[in-house]
């Protein structure tokens, strides 16, 4: 294996950074650099999109004590046992119902577009939004379970948005277009 030297500039904030890492590890410096700059170039996306904004919004909607993490088999659980007979439970979807109708007042205020919904919702991990024309969105769920409450919440939640949405079911997608 060959080694290439490089001469690099540390301002204060990264020569400390790197005098903490190598007394914490008990390692050299040049092996901390080698380390860190192929950790970087592994994780370059992450390092360089939005995802500190991304993080940051999961962090609100998480202290504000209104929404929780759960994980996806949880989900499919619940979903599962508000079924009777392969349906969803009535007194379930009055229920879903009534939260998705406050969910309708209270986007009047946050949410413009249907790009600005989808891409809230799909903060919440429900569904995975593609763009596929300016104002036109295939939505793909996790599961029928997922979708079938999604786009029931989805169709009830936008009542009060500026525009209209036109929701076509496909099998396993859904297709959601904007209609001023």
């Amino acid at each position: 294996m060959s080694t290439d030297r490089l001469t690099i500039s540390l301002d204060g904030e990264a020569r400390d950074a790197l005098d903490d890492v190598a007394e914490v590890t008990d390692r050299s410096q040049s092996e901390i650099v080698r380390r860190a700059l192929t950790f970087y170039a592994a994780n370059y996306e992450a390092a360089s999109t939005d995802s500190s904004e991304t993080l940051a919004e999961y962090y609100k909607m998480l202290t504000g004590g209104e929404h929780v993490l759960l994980d996806i088999d949880f989900l499919h659980c619940f979903l599962d046992h508000v079924q009777e007979d392969g349906q969803p439970r009535p007194s379930f979807i009055e229920d879903a119902d009534r939260v998705s109708d406050y969910h309708a007042q209270e986007y009047q205020d946050r949410f413009g577009s249907l790009d600005e919904l989808l891409e809230w919702l799909s903060l919440c991990g429900f569904l995975t939004v593609r763009r596929t024309t300016e104002n036109t969105y295939h939505i793909v769920f996790p599961s029928a379970d997922i979708r079938w409450f999604m786009t029931r919440f989805i169709e009830r939640s936008v009542a009060g948005l500026p525009f209209d949405v036109e929701i076509e079911e496909g099998v396993a997608k859904v297709l959601l277009t904007e209609q001023s």
